[in-house]
């Protein structure tokens, strides 16, 4: 775990809830000191560019669940229900691979799992993005920018590259494809509508290649 003495209050509460709760979900796939490592290494991944602290706690659990469920999968661990996972990198973690993120769980309604990554992740979602998935009932704001991990990348069916270039990791036996579109860094919210159309579009295609019936 972090060192306790160098949080406030309600993070130490926070952290310890989180252990608490991973240790639950996770009870019997793995031991005690393999959760709080993920989680300590979690809350490391965000301690030194998160905008917000008071949200690190919960951004180390989630991302703690995410790296989990994905060793539990390569390890053999999870019990396969068939659904593919599709991971969507890009540089920042804040705009394409954001969007991608939004309107694949939008389309694919729990059938399919999509995880974002970037190889430079940013300490915030890109506004203009938000804003713009907004207007088509899409939600991203609760989101942030996240590293890819080994685990997360060996447990993925599918890779979207995006823009990051020699950056992105190259794992064998995977399925990769690289979406050339424009950079929403910097675009005011009329620039970035016509990328999230196209990834809107690109996603409902890789849906139906996945044969995942689209919502």
């Amino acid at each position: 775990m972090p060192d306790l003495n160098s949080l406030s209050p309600d993070q130490r509460l926070a952290l310890r809830t989180a252990a608490r709760v991973l240790q639950t979900e996770f009870a019997g796939t793995f031991s005690v000191e393999t959760i709080e490592l993920f989680l300590q290494t979690s809350y490391d991944q965000f301690a030194d560019r998160a905008k917000f602290s008071n949200f690190l706690p919960l951004m180390a659990e989630r991302f703690a669940r995410q790296r989990l469920t994905a060793l539990a999968r390569v390890e053999g661990k999870h019990q396969e229900d068939g659904a593919p996972i599709v991971l969507f990198l890009c540089v920042h973690n804040a705009g394409r691979s954001q969007m991608a993120l939004g309107w694949f769980n939008h389309l694919a309604r729990g059938q399919a799992i999509a995880w974002s990554g970037g190889s430079e992740p940013s300490t915030e979602i890109n506004l203009s993005a938000i804003d713009a998935m907004r207007e088509v009932g899409i939600n991203i704001a609760t989101e942030f920018p996240k590293p890819w991990t080994d685990e997360i990348l060996r447990a993925a069916d599918v890779v979207i590259t995006m823009g990051c270039g020699d950056a992105c990791p190259i794992f064998p036996g995977k399925r990769y494809e690289d979406w050339e579109l424009d950079d929403p860094e910097g675009l005011d919210l009329d620039g970035v509508r016509p990328i999230r159309d196209e990834i809107g579009r690109r996603v409902q295609e890789l849906l139906t290649t996945l044969q995942v019936p689209v919502a």
